[in-house]
Protein backbone atom coordinates (compact mmCIF):
# COMPACT_ATOMS: atom_id res chain seq x y z
CA UNK A 1 0.00 0.00 0.00
CA UNK A 2 1.32 3.43 -0.90
CA UNK A 3 0.56 6.29 1.47
CA UNK A 4 1.02 9.91 0.40
CA UNK A 5 2.10 12.09 3.31
CA UNK A 6 1.96 15.86 3.38
CA UNK A 7 5.25 17.66 4.00
CA UNK A 8 3.44 20.67 5.41
CA UNK A 9 3.67 21.05 9.20
CA UNK A 10 -0.09 21.46 9.51
CA UNK A 11 -1.29 18.98 6.91
CA UNK A 12 -2.09 15.28 7.12
CA UNK A 13 -0.35 12.52 9.03
CA UNK A 14 3.36 12.18 9.43
CA UNK A 15 4.92 8.94 8.29
CA UNK A 16 5.18 7.72 11.89
CA UNK A 17 1.53 8.47 12.59
CA UNK A 18 0.49 6.56 9.48
CA UNK A 19 2.69 3.58 10.33
CA UNK A 20 1.74 3.59 13.97
CA UNK A 21 -2.03 4.00 13.52
CA UNK A 22 -3.71 1.99 16.24
CA UNK A 23 -0.57 1.70 18.32
CA UNK A 24 -0.43 2.89 21.92
CA UNK A 25 0.59 6.44 22.83
CA UNK A 26 3.80 7.06 24.73
CA UNK A 27 3.37 8.23 28.26
CA UNK A 28 5.31 10.99 30.02
CA UNK A 29 8.52 10.39 31.92
CA UNK A 30 11.29 8.95 29.82
CA UNK A 31 10.50 8.81 26.11
CA UNK A 32 9.09 5.40 25.34
CA UNK A 33 10.40 2.44 23.41
CA UNK A 34 9.41 0.95 20.10
CA UNK A 35 9.09 -2.76 19.51
CA UNK A 36 7.23 -5.22 17.36
CA UNK A 37 4.19 -3.50 15.93
CA UNK A 38 4.41 0.01 17.29
CA UNK A 39 4.86 2.35 20.23
CA UNK A 40 4.94 0.79 23.66
CA UNK A 41 4.24 2.66 26.87
CA UNK A 42 7.11 3.34 29.23
CA UNK A 43 6.96 3.68 32.98
CA UNK A 44 8.20 6.78 34.76
CA UNK A 45 11.63 5.23 35.30
CA UNK A 46 12.08 4.51 31.62
CA UNK A 47 11.64 0.74 31.79
CA UNK A 48 9.82 -1.07 29.01
CA UNK A 49 7.09 -3.64 29.39
CA UNK A 50 6.37 -6.76 27.42
CA UNK A 51 9.57 -6.97 25.35
CA UNK A 52 11.42 -10.27 24.99
CA UNK A 53 14.06 -9.39 22.39
CA UNK A 54 17.35 -7.48 22.54
CA UNK A 55 17.39 -4.06 24.23
CA UNK A 56 19.31 -1.05 22.88
CA UNK A 57 19.58 2.11 24.99
CA UNK A 58 20.41 5.51 23.49
CA UNK A 59 22.27 8.45 25.01
CA UNK A 60 20.64 11.09 22.81
CA UNK A 61 17.07 11.62 21.65
CA UNK A 62 17.70 11.96 17.89
CA UNK A 63 19.45 8.62 17.70
CA UNK A 64 16.90 6.92 19.92
CA UNK A 65 14.32 8.09 17.40
CA UNK A 66 16.35 6.89 14.40
CA UNK A 67 16.89 3.54 16.12
CA UNK A 68 13.23 2.98 16.91
CA UNK A 69 12.37 3.68 13.28
CA UNK A 70 14.95 1.17 12.10
CA UNK A 71 13.79 -1.38 14.70
CA UNK A 72 10.10 -1.08 13.81
CA UNK A 73 8.54 -4.52 13.32
CA UNK A 74 11.45 -6.41 14.90
CA UNK A 75 11.94 -7.93 18.39
CA UNK A 76 14.37 -5.13 19.33
CA UNK A 77 13.39 -2.67 22.07
CA UNK A 78 14.92 0.81 21.88
CA UNK A 79 14.98 3.02 24.98
CA UNK A 80 15.86 6.69 25.44
CA UNK A 81 18.00 7.36 28.51
CA UNK A 82 17.44 11.15 28.61
CA UNK A 83 14.54 12.23 30.86
CA UNK A 84 11.73 14.24 29.33
CA UNK A 85 12.35 17.99 29.42
CA UNK A 86 16.15 17.79 29.55
CA UNK A 87 18.74 18.58 26.90
CA UNK A 88 20.88 15.61 25.87
CA UNK A 89 24.18 17.53 26.08
CA UNK A 90 25.17 18.59 29.56
CA UNK A 91 22.93 16.26 31.57
CA UNK A 92 24.59 14.31 34.39
CA UNK A 93 22.70 11.09 35.25
CA UNK A 94 22.87 9.03 38.41
CA UNK A 95 24.32 5.53 38.72
CA UNK A 96 21.05 3.89 37.66
CA UNK A 97 21.68 4.97 34.07
CA UNK A 98 25.05 3.24 34.00
CA UNK A 99 23.28 0.13 35.28
CA UNK A 100 20.77 0.36 32.43
CA UNK A 101 23.63 0.57 29.96
CA UNK A 102 25.37 -2.42 31.52
CA UNK A 103 22.15 -4.44 31.42
CA UNK A 104 21.39 -3.51 27.80
CA UNK A 105 22.47 -5.48 24.76
CA UNK A 106 23.65 -2.33 22.97
CA UNK A 107 24.49 1.29 23.83
CA UNK A 108 23.84 3.85 21.08
CA UNK A 109 26.05 6.89 21.66
CA UNK A 110 27.25 10.03 19.85
CA UNK A 111 30.97 9.26 19.86
CA UNK A 112 33.69 10.45 22.24
CA UNK A 113 34.03 13.90 23.80
CA UNK A 114 30.42 14.98 23.44
CA UNK A 115 28.62 13.55 26.49
CA UNK A 116 31.15 13.08 29.30
CA UNK A 117 28.80 10.80 31.23
CA UNK A 118 28.47 8.51 28.20
CA UNK A 119 32.25 8.40 27.84
CA UNK A 120 32.54 7.36 31.48
CA UNK A 121 29.89 4.68 31.03
CA UNK A 122 31.75 3.29 28.02
CA UNK A 123 34.97 3.24 30.04
CA UNK A 124 33.17 1.28 32.73
CA UNK A 125 31.96 -1.25 30.16
CA UNK A 126 35.48 -1.67 28.82
CA UNK A 127 37.14 -1.83 32.24
CA UNK A 128 34.69 -4.48 33.46
CA UNK A 129 34.70 -6.39 30.16
CA UNK A 130 30.93 -5.99 29.77
CA UNK A 131 29.66 -7.31 26.45
CA UNK A 132 27.18 -4.47 25.75
CA UNK A 133 27.63 -3.64 22.08
CA UNK A 134 28.74 -0.06 21.40
CA UNK A 135 27.06 1.69 18.46
CA UNK A 136 28.85 4.94 17.61
CA UNK A 137 26.42 6.95 15.47
CA UNK A 138 29.17 9.38 14.47
CA UNK A 139 31.45 6.79 12.86
CA UNK A 140 32.35 7.81 9.32
CA UNK A 141 30.61 11.20 9.50
CA UNK A 142 32.53 14.19 8.14
CA UNK A 143 32.36 16.93 10.76
CA UNK A 144 32.51 20.67 10.16
CA UNK A 145 35.10 22.92 11.77
CA UNK A 146 33.81 24.88 14.71
CA UNK A 147 32.86 28.53 14.39
CA UNK A 148 35.74 30.85 15.20
CA UNK A 149 33.76 32.28 18.13
CA UNK A 150 33.74 29.01 20.07
CA UNK A 151 35.15 29.25 23.56
CA UNK A 152 38.29 27.11 23.26
CA UNK A 153 38.44 26.64 27.03
CA UNK A 154 35.08 24.92 27.15
CA UNK A 155 35.16 21.70 29.15
CA UNK A 156 33.86 18.42 27.80
CA UNK A 157 34.87 18.93 24.18
CA UNK A 158 38.24 17.21 24.43
CA UNK A 159 40.26 16.18 21.40
CA UNK A 160 37.34 16.87 19.05
CA UNK A 161 37.11 20.53 20.07
CA UNK A 162 38.18 21.56 16.55
CA UNK A 163 35.06 19.95 15.09
CA UNK A 164 31.34 20.60 15.54
CA UNK A 165 29.58 17.41 16.72
CA UNK A 166 25.99 18.49 15.86
CA UNK A 167 26.05 16.78 12.46
CA UNK A 168 22.54 15.28 12.73
CA UNK A 169 20.97 18.68 12.00
CA UNK A 170 22.03 18.10 8.38
CA UNK A 171 19.56 15.46 7.17
CA UNK A 172 22.07 14.13 4.66
CA UNK A 173 24.78 13.62 7.26
CA UNK A 174 22.15 12.09 9.53
CA UNK A 175 21.82 9.26 7.03
CA UNK A 176 25.24 7.96 8.03
CA UNK A 177 24.09 7.68 11.64
CA UNK A 178 21.05 5.70 10.47
CA UNK A 179 23.41 3.35 8.65
CA UNK A 180 25.61 3.00 11.75
CA UNK A 181 22.61 2.23 13.91
CA UNK A 182 21.35 -0.29 11.37
CA UNK A 183 24.63 -2.20 11.36
CA UNK A 184 24.62 -2.33 15.15
CA UNK A 185 21.03 -3.55 15.33
CA UNK A 186 21.66 -6.18 12.66
CA UNK A 187 24.40 -7.54 14.89
CA UNK A 188 21.85 -7.74 17.73
CA UNK A 189 19.13 -9.42 15.69
CA UNK A 190 20.56 -11.02 12.55
CA UNK A 191 17.28 -12.82 11.85
CA UNK A 192 15.63 -9.41 11.45
CA UNK A 193 18.29 -8.07 9.06
CA UNK A 194 16.00 -7.70 6.05
CA UNK A 195 13.41 -5.71 8.02
CA UNK A 196 16.05 -3.54 9.66
CA UNK A 197 17.68 -2.66 6.35
CA UNK A 198 14.35 -2.03 4.64
CA UNK A 199 13.26 0.25 7.48
CA UNK A 200 16.52 2.18 7.30
CA UNK A 201 16.32 2.75 3.55
CA UNK A 202 12.68 3.81 3.80
CA UNK A 203 13.42 6.26 6.61
CA UNK A 204 16.33 7.82 4.76
CA UNK A 205 14.40 8.29 1.53
CA UNK A 206 10.89 8.99 2.80
CA UNK A 207 11.79 11.15 5.80
CA UNK A 208 15.34 12.51 5.76
CA UNK A 209 15.36 13.33 2.04
CA UNK A 210 11.97 15.02 2.36
CA UNK A 211 13.08 17.07 5.36
CA UNK A 212 16.18 18.09 3.43
CA UNK A 213 14.15 19.22 0.42
CA UNK A 214 11.67 21.15 2.55
CA UNK A 215 14.40 22.90 4.52
CA UNK A 216 16.10 23.84 1.23
CA UNK A 217 12.86 25.31 -0.09
CA UNK A 218 12.45 27.48 3.02
CA UNK A 219 15.95 28.90 2.81
CA UNK A 220 15.83 29.31 -0.98
CA UNK A 221 12.75 31.54 -0.64
CA UNK A 222 14.34 33.78 1.96
CA UNK A 223 15.58 37.28 1.15
CA UNK A 224 17.69 37.32 4.31
CA UNK A 225 20.59 34.92 4.87
CA UNK A 226 21.20 35.62 8.57
CA UNK A 227 19.37 33.98 11.48
CA UNK A 228 19.88 35.24 15.03
CA UNK A 229 19.36 32.60 17.71
CA UNK A 230 19.14 33.05 21.46
CA UNK A 231 20.52 29.54 21.72
CA UNK A 232 23.81 27.71 22.00
CA UNK A 233 26.21 26.88 19.19
CA UNK A 234 24.36 23.88 17.70
CA UNK A 235 22.96 24.98 14.36
CA UNK A 236 26.01 25.43 12.14
CA UNK A 237 25.15 22.36 10.04
CA UNK A 238 21.87 23.92 8.96
CA UNK A 239 23.77 27.02 7.92
CA UNK A 240 26.35 25.01 6.02
CA UNK A 241 23.79 22.83 4.27
CA UNK A 242 21.46 25.62 3.18
CA UNK A 243 23.75 28.61 2.74
CA UNK A 244 22.62 30.72 5.68
CA UNK A 245 24.54 32.32 8.55
CA UNK A 246 23.37 30.97 11.89
CA UNK A 247 24.31 33.35 14.71
CA UNK A 248 24.16 31.64 18.13
CA UNK A 249 23.98 33.84 21.19
CA UNK A 250 25.76 31.30 23.37
CA UNK A 251 28.97 30.29 21.62
CA UNK A 252 29.62 27.19 23.72
CA UNK A 253 28.73 23.74 22.41
CA UNK A 254 26.68 22.87 25.48
CA UNK A 255 23.38 24.56 26.36
CA UNK A 256 24.89 26.06 29.50
CA UNK A 257 23.10 29.41 29.43
CA UNK A 258 26.37 31.27 29.98
CA UNK A 259 25.88 34.53 28.07
CA UNK A 260 28.60 37.15 28.17
CA UNK A 261 27.94 40.90 27.78
CA UNK A 262 29.97 40.77 24.57
CA UNK A 263 27.58 38.09 23.21
CA UNK A 264 24.61 40.41 23.75
CA UNK A 265 26.47 43.32 22.18
CA UNK A 266 27.30 41.28 19.09
CA UNK A 267 23.72 40.02 18.79
CA UNK A 268 22.39 43.56 18.98
CA UNK A 269 24.65 44.56 16.10
CA UNK A 270 23.49 41.61 13.97
CA UNK A 271 19.85 42.43 14.70
CA UNK A 272 20.25 46.09 13.76
CA UNK A 273 22.35 45.48 10.65
CA UNK A 274 19.93 42.88 9.26
CA UNK A 275 16.66 44.52 10.37
CA UNK A 276 15.71 41.38 12.31
CA UNK A 277 12.29 41.38 13.98
CA UNK A 278 12.07 37.76 15.10
CA UNK A 279 14.67 35.43 16.58
CA UNK A 280 14.86 31.76 17.53
CA UNK A 281 15.25 30.66 21.15
CA UNK A 282 16.34 27.24 22.38
CA UNK A 283 13.45 25.18 23.73
CA UNK A 284 15.59 23.53 26.42
CA UNK A 285 17.62 26.61 27.31
CA UNK A 286 16.98 29.64 29.48
CA UNK A 287 14.83 32.31 27.85
CA UNK A 288 16.45 35.12 29.85
CA UNK A 289 18.79 36.31 27.05
CA UNK A 290 15.97 36.14 24.50
CA UNK A 291 13.84 38.35 26.74
CA UNK A 292 16.78 40.73 27.13
CA UNK A 293 17.04 41.10 23.37
CA UNK A 294 13.30 41.80 23.22
CA UNK A 295 13.73 44.55 25.78
CA UNK A 296 16.84 46.14 24.30
CA UNK A 297 16.44 45.77 20.52
CA UNK A 298 13.80 46.05 17.79
CA UNK A 299 13.06 42.32 18.08
CA UNK A 300 9.32 41.77 18.55
CA UNK A 301 9.22 38.10 19.54
CA UNK A 302 11.18 34.89 19.83
CA UNK A 303 10.12 31.45 18.59
CA UNK A 304 11.37 27.90 19.29
CA UNK A 305 14.34 26.07 17.82
CA UNK A 306 15.85 22.80 18.97
CA UNK A 307 18.74 20.61 17.83
CA UNK A 308 16.52 17.55 18.44
CA UNK A 309 18.31 16.99 21.73
CA UNK A 310 15.32 16.43 23.98
CA UNK A 311 11.54 16.29 24.21
CA UNK A 312 8.76 18.01 26.13
CA UNK A 313 5.98 16.02 27.79
CA UNK A 314 3.43 16.99 25.16
CA UNK A 315 5.83 15.88 22.41
CA UNK A 316 6.15 12.47 24.07
CA UNK A 317 2.37 12.23 24.43
CA UNK A 318 2.03 12.92 20.70
CA UNK A 319 4.88 10.51 19.81
CA UNK A 320 6.95 13.23 18.15
CA UNK A 321 10.37 12.33 16.82
CA UNK A 322 12.97 13.99 14.60
CA UNK A 323 10.48 14.24 11.74
CA UNK A 324 7.65 15.84 13.71
CA UNK A 325 9.95 18.26 15.53
CA UNK A 326 11.39 19.41 12.20
CA UNK A 327 7.95 20.24 10.82
CA UNK A 328 6.22 21.42 13.99
CA UNK A 329 9.04 23.41 15.62
CA UNK A 330 12.11 24.27 13.56
CA UNK A 331 10.65 24.81 10.10
CA UNK A 332 7.89 27.22 11.16
CA UNK A 333 10.41 29.22 13.20
CA UNK A 334 12.86 29.48 10.31
CA UNK A 335 10.01 30.62 8.06
CA UNK A 336 9.26 33.41 10.54
CA UNK A 337 12.77 34.54 11.45
CA UNK A 338 13.76 34.65 7.78
CA UNK A 339 10.71 36.78 6.98
CA UNK A 340 9.11 34.25 4.64
CA UNK A 341 5.76 34.34 6.45
CA UNK A 342 4.10 36.38 9.18
CA UNK A 343 4.05 34.59 12.55
CA UNK A 344 0.27 34.26 12.51
CA UNK A 345 0.53 32.31 9.25
CA UNK A 346 3.29 29.95 10.32
CA UNK A 347 2.96 26.33 11.38
CA UNK A 348 -0.22 24.45 12.28
CA UNK A 349 -3.28 26.14 13.73
CA UNK A 350 -2.47 27.89 16.98
CA UNK A 351 1.30 27.71 16.48
CA UNK A 352 1.87 31.44 16.92
CA UNK A 353 -0.22 31.60 20.08
CA UNK A 354 1.58 28.60 21.56
CA UNK A 355 5.12 29.55 20.75
CA UNK A 356 5.34 33.36 20.61
CA UNK A 357 7.65 34.30 23.51
CA UNK A 358 7.09 30.84 25.01
CA UNK A 359 8.04 29.97 28.57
Amino acid sequence: MHIELSSEPSGGLTRRQALGAGAGVLTSGFAGCLTGGGAEASTSDGSATGADGPVAVASFFSFYDFAREVARGTPITVKNLIPTGLHGHGWEPDASITREIIDADAFIHVGPDFQPWADRAIQTLEDDDVDTELINVRAGVELESLAASLDRDEEGVGQNRARDPHFWLDPQRAKQSVDNITEGLVALAPDAEATLRDNAETYKSAVLDRIDADYAEIFDRANRNVVQLAAHNAFQYIGTRYGVTMRPLVVNLAASGDVKPSDITEAKAVIEENDIRYIGAGVFETRKPARQLLAETAVEAYYPVTPYAGVREEWVANDWGYEEIAYQINMPTFEVVLGNVAPENAGPDGWNETWRNFE
